[in-house]
């Protein structure tokens, strides 16, 4: 799938999704610029399917309503890789999320090929092929596009279409197909990417649990996301999340009192926008009970012997995850161990569905004191007692 063609008209994008329809699978991926905004600057949609493959310029005089029909359509299967930033650009422009999604990145991690493995390092273990990233970091807003930069794009699509049916193929054979059903579902779900101002507060690393502040803080936290939202302005650019907090747990009196604030600027003393955030230290109520947040899980305290077991649990996940060839990161976290290791056994992922039948029916036998390790001729041996 060498050629594509660059889309800039209404007519020319409508006849090529007709196109995609009949497609069995549309890979996707999107170029876009955020460092200054607070919405993604979408400059370039990558398309491929059925043989064929297309960009598609959003900064053209486009209607894009086809194209994003298509990509919240049910009946239409999406493959992306490490899809998280694409999937919040389909959601901030159609408050949809791209379902059904087949994520190529989470699927290496189920066939053993490393956590977090990059697109390119995918290519080129499946595929064979050595991507030129040259073009990673271009200005993808400025215009016109070169083909340099049109072909870079262009790849992230075109070698997904031969990389899904190989690893589709694999996760069948291996009797996988099912493991990815959470962790697709946990991407797509519309609640990780509807940034609404009421509940930006929960986003804010806060020390304490006092209504008052707490209260505060969730004030303090919408106005900022308001703020952000209507300049289009990264929130880190209206306040920090450390400024924020500061000011929830030692708000001043008085807007003059902004300018000895670490973190603003003295104009904020008296300017307009320091108003404003004394508006909303004004109008913060306590916090309900009914929304105080509850005591943060973490991780527990472990004893000198529970540390111990969590060591033996850490060992144990690398003999597993290497032995079933999947990803350790996919199957536990460090922090799950840890719980199991403490006596806890309530809501631990890996005592559930796939995970417990590789590694969490045996955790548990280790942590009972119902299996052992051994050495035997080299190689680590695993005895039920």
């Amino acid at each position: 799938m060498s050629d594509y063609q660059l889309i800039t008209d209404t007519a020319t994008l409508q006849s090529f999704v007709e196109h995609l329809r009949t497609a069995d699978f549309v890979t996707v991926d999107t170029e876009f610029m955020r460092e200054s905004t607070y919405y993604p600057e979408l400059c370039l949609i990558q398309l491929a399917g059925n043989g064929r493959a297309a960009a598609v310029d959003p900064k053209a005089d486009i209607d894009l309503a086809p194209l994003l029909d298509l990509l919240i359509d049910e009946d239409v299967l999406k493959v992306m890789h490490a899809a998280g930033q694409d999937v919040e650009i389909v959601y901030h422009l159609t408050g949809k999320t791209p379902w059904p999604l087949f994520d190529t990145q989470i699927a290496a991690m189920a066939l053993g090929m490393g956590e977090q493995l990059g697109y390119a390092g995918l290519v080129q273990q499946m595929l064979g092929i050595a991507l030129d990233k040259g073009a990673r970091f271009t200005d993808w807003a400025r215009r016109p596009l070169d083909k340099r930069q049109l072909d870079y794009a262009i790849a992230d699509v075109t070698h997904l279409a031969d990389l899904f049916p190989k690893m589709l193929s694999e996760l069948k054979r291996l009797g996988r197909g099912a493991w990815l059903d959470a962790d697709m579902t946990r991407l797509t779900d519309p609640e990780t990417y509807a940034n609404d101002p009421e509940k930006a507060w929960s986003r804010v690393k806060f020390q304490g649990r006092n209504p008052e502040a707490l209260g505060r803080l969730k004030a303090l936290a919408a106005w900022r996301e308001r703020e952000a939202q209507n300049k289009d302005l990264p929130r880190g650019r209206i306040i920090k999340d450390e400024t924020l907090a500061d000011l929830a747990g030692h708000p001043p009196t008085e807007q003059a009192g902004l300018a000895r604030v670490r973190g603003l600027s003295r104009t904020w003393a008296d300017n307009d926008i320091g108003a404003r955030l004394m508006d909303a230290l004004e109008r913060a109520k306590p916090m309900a009970k009914s929304e105080m947040p509850e005591k943060p899980r973490g991780r527990p305290r472990l004893g000198a012997d529970s540390s111990l077991i969590a060591d033996l649990l850490k060992l144990l996940l690398k003999v597993r995850s290497k032995e079933a060839d999947v990803a350790a990161k996919l199957i536990g976290r460090a922090q799950d161990l840890e719980q199991l290791a403490a006596g806890e056994r309530d809501d631990i992922p890996l005592l559930e569905g796939w995970r417990y039948e590789v590694f969490g029916r045996d955790a548990l036998a280790l942590v009972e004191g119902r299996l052992s390790f051994a050495v035997k001729d080299g190689k680590m041996v695993m005895t039920e007692i």
